[in-house]
């Protein structure tokens, strides 16, 4: 944060609705809407300060000027770009904080590790809330740092060329991470090719003394790993990797191996992928010299953001993987895969939403989705969306409301149900109205 105290903001904030009294808010300009139409607003709720473009800036100044003597007034400052200088702003607070920072980007994962990483790094962790990373989000995650922080934690979005290494040249991380490499954002992209490329911007800036965290089957990333980088790689066949493992819906035990010896862990999470997820937070621990038994001291209190693979338990035995904040055909199969690995006395069903941002090929990322969940025995299956037609579902509905009342009367008692597909969907309304319909299980 903006340390408080000494006539000083306390946090910085780009929409005004979440504003409290002595935040610094940023008028941005959006595709809809020019927050800085509500900078008179914010000052009259109590910001320390508004940052908004020159023009605006003389008109808040001469309003306050109008005020009767002794009225409170906010800082007004006039940036020609309030997005450019929240970000000089956030990067200025980097560097006064001093401490190590970890960036993290992938096709898929990187919200799971980042909130690995803030449970089990024996360290005064901030991390991105939520969805905070984004050229807006990510310097808002870093102002939101308190000064005590002892390493930043960043989770980094992709959707274009330049976009990781604007990120990088706001946050600077001494440890970069990439979850993995897959076909996401191919709309925006094209290629595997590309987006690997995009992904490694997060690589270039990294010092000879500084370290990457890479997947050890990542071989569209080989060809951005210098020499001079610190590279540590996780998963089978890599520098840290699940020596055995095992678990039920709910936990896994796992021994890790790394350079620094053998660790037990627990964790408690009972998806394979997660445990993929918790090896790159472990690198990352490794990465940064932190102990290992501190690490593993650490794992039992992990928890997930929301709509995450959260386990639902409703009436009747059924349990529900709610996992619809996002999907694409890696996190999908992995899904899947965790789905029919459930150990469930009825069958194993889904709503499946489609994946977005797939370009041309969709149709086969989905049929490819469907042919899967037929193999692993998943059935029957709602489709939800344009392009879940391609799933060959049992069931189709164009949206989530309508998805509703199809998944209600598909589910038994003892099923296992998976709920996923892009955050575009909102299937989360699906699990809402189940939860609401057929109530809880009782504990």
């Amino acid at each position: 944060m903006l340390a408080g105290g000494g006539g000083r903001p306390e946090r910085a904030v780009a929409d005004s609705r979440g504003l409290r009294q002595g935040d610094l808010f940023f008028g941005l300009r959006g595709e809809h809407a020019d927050g800085g139409e509500f900078a008179a607003l914010a000052l009259e709720a109590g910001a320390w300060g508004v940052v908004v473009e020159p023009e605006r800036a003389r008109s808040l100044a001469r309003a306050g000027a109008d005020r009767a003597a002794g009225e409170r007034d906010g800082w007004v400052l006039a940036a020609p770009d309030p997005l450019a200088g929240l970000q000089t702003l956030a990067r200025a607070w980097r560097r006064e904080l001093g401490c190590p920072v970890v960036g993290i980007t992938g096709s898929v994962g990187k919200t799971s590790v980042k909130d690995i990483c803030h449970a089990i790094l024996p360290l005064r962790v901030h991390a991105s809330p939520e969805n905070y990373n984004t050229e807006i989000g990510l310097p808002l995650a870093v102002l939101g740092a308190p000064p005590e922080t002892q390493a930043l934690v960043l989770e980094m979005a992709m959707r274009g060329r330049g976009q990781i290494a604007q990120l990088c040249g706001i946050a600077e991380p001494n440890v970069a991470a990439i979850t993995n490499i897959g076909p996401v954002h191919l709309e925006l992209l094209g290629a595997l090719e590309a987006i690997a490329e995009a992904k490694a911007e997060i690589l270039a800036q990294l010092g000879e003394r500084e370290r990457a965290v890479v997947p050890a089957d990542a071989e569209a990333l080989e060809p951005h790993l210098h020499d001079r980088l610190m590279t540590i790689t996780f998963g089978a066949g890599g520098d840290v990797f699940a020596l055995r493992w095992s678990g039920d819906r709910r936990s896994i035990e796992a021994t890790v191996g790394t350079p620094a010896g053998e660790q037990r862990f627990s964790f408690p999470f009972g998806e394979p992928h997660n445990l993929t997820n918790a090896l790159a937070a472990i690198a990352i621990g490794v990465a940064l010299e932190l102990p290992l038994n501190e690490m593993a001291r650490r794992a039992p209190e992990i928890a997930f953001s929301r709509l995450r693979g959260e386990l639902v338990e409703l009436a009747d035995g059924i349990v529900v993987v709610n996992d619809c904040y996002n999907a694409n055909p890696i996190s999908m199969r992995a899904a899947l895969d965790h789905l029919a690995s459930l150990p469930a006395p009825g069958r194993h069903v889904a709503v499946l939403g489609e994946m977005a941002e797939l370009g041309p090929n969709a149709p086969s990322y989905h049929r490819e989705a469907g042919s899967h969940a037929r193999q692993l025995g998943v059935a029957p299956i709602v489709g939800v969306g344009e392009l879940a037609r391609d799933y060959a579902p049992d069931a189709w509905a164009p949206d989530a409301e309508t998805a509703v009342p199809l998944a209600e009367a598909m589910l038994e008692p003892g099923d296992a149900l998976l709920v996923k597909g892009s955050r575009s969907v909102g299937l989360e309304l699906v699990t809402d109205e189940l939860l609401a319909r057929r109530g809880a299980a009782e504990r």
